[in-house]
């Protein structure tokens, strides 16, 4: 992920402009960052576990910690 990725903002992030998670995809992972600090490094997520992550919280999934 860089700097001059396409990042989108989630539709459901709240109030404010600033307020947002966003997510840019590459070929290999899905980068996720605050929009409150766009310089600082995102954290990372192979695609297939990125897959997983949002089907367990589609699906109601409870955390397992």
């Amino acid at each position: 992920m860089s700097s001059n990725s396409m990042w989108r903002k989630s539709s459901y992030s709240g109030g404010g402009a600033n307020e947002c998670v966003e997510l840019a995809v590459s070929i290999n992972d899905i980068g996720v960052r605050d929009s409150k600090n766009p310089d600082a490094e995102p954290l990372r997520f192979q695609r297939a576990a990125f897959r997983s992550f949002l089907d367990d919280l589609k699906g109601g999934a409870s955390c397992p910690l």
